[in-house]
């Protein structure tokens, strides 16, 4: 009987997504800032990022996501100049629910100023491309019934989106706050077989802390709440322990949803990073754990590196 019950959660949640855009969760949040907010571009150097989440293990069409990004800071190259207050980066995410894929490709860019002799005022915006494929032979009943997509007899559906992103953010060494909003513009740009409803504003408030507890661990505590018209409101937050700046062990949770498991490896420039997550019980998800790598590769060195925020 809880099988069944499973089952017929995991299709509703395939429908569900045909009236809404849907949220990419990601326990290792706070590794994403520049995905989740312009204004965090390059928040903590040059850097090259890679994700691969695997949601509810083992189920055919559960929810697989994939990212990868590039950001430069041009104080790498610049430092002291007006061109060095500046950053860019690149995020491309696929994300892979029952019969759609969704493709992200974002350009984001940041600009700083400093408002003290330690904290900084940064602001970012971002150009969103994003491309839905909807695959009509692999939806459930429920879907099929609907006239939006019955016209497309198992066949396929291409849809384009373009919108922006805005973000602005309060940095220090030892903390941060910021705030985020995704599709500006509601989606009201786009092309193709428009087979989904404009796309709801995402508000997306960040906030880290970060301080040494000794020489020998480090306490990191990142928190983020997302707000959205068609979903519910989103919390969540991941407490770390680094220790002697080599690995780091913590723990997470998504309010009335899941809670998560996670180790990390610190190598030089290199720092790789697994979750294990797990969903509560009172929140009827699929038993099924989800598995989270990360992995990113810092571009060059920097003399503020112990006090990065992620």
């Amino acid at each position: 009987m809880k099988k069944i019950l499973s089952v017929l959660f995991l299709l509703l949640l395939s429908s569900v997504a045909v009236f809404s855009q849907s949220r990419k969760n990601i326990s290792q949040f706070s590794h994403l800032q520049g995905y989740l907010n312009p204004a965090l571009t390059s928040y903590e150097g040059s850097m090259v990022k890679g994700l691969v989440r695997n949601q509810w293990a083992g189920w055919e069409g559960a929810p697989k996501t994939y990212y990868v990004s590039a950001e430069f800071d041009f104080s790498d190259l610049f430092s002291g100049s007006e061109l060095g207050k500046n950053a860019v980066g690149l995020n491309l995410l696929n994300d892979e629910y029952g019969a759609f894929r969704e493709t992200e490709l974002i350009l984001s860019y940041s600009s700083r100023i400093r408002v003290s002799d330690r904290a900084g005022l940064r602001l970012g915006a971002g150009v969103n491309i994003n491309s839905i494929r909807l695959d009509a032979s692999r939806l459930t009943t429920e879907q099929s019934n609907d006239p939006r997509l019955a016209q497309y007899g198992g066949g396929f559906a291409n849809m384009n989106v373009l919108d922006f992103n805005l973000g602005m953010s309060l940095t220090h060494p030892s903390y941060y706050v910021s705030y985020g909003v995704h599709n500006v513009n509601q989606g009201s740009i786009s092309s193709g077989d428009i087979f989904m409803e404009r796309k709801p504003r995402v508000g997306i408030a960040q906030a880290g802390y970060r301080t040494e507890l000794n020489d020998q661990m480090t306490l990191i505590a990142n928190g983020m709440f997302r707000t959205q018209a068609d979903l519910p409101s989103n919390l969540e937050f991941n407490l770390k322990f680094l220790f002697y700046e080599k690995f780091w062990l913590g723990v997470g949770h998504r309010y009335d949803y899941a809670n998560n498991m996670q180790l990390g490896l610190l190598m030089g420039k290199m720092r790789f990073g697994y979750v294990y997550e797990w969903p509560m019980l009172k929140s009827y998800l699929l038993p099924n754990p989800t598995h989270e790598f990360m992995i990113s590769l810092r571009l060059f060195d920097r003399e503020d590196e112990r006090v990065q925020m992620w």
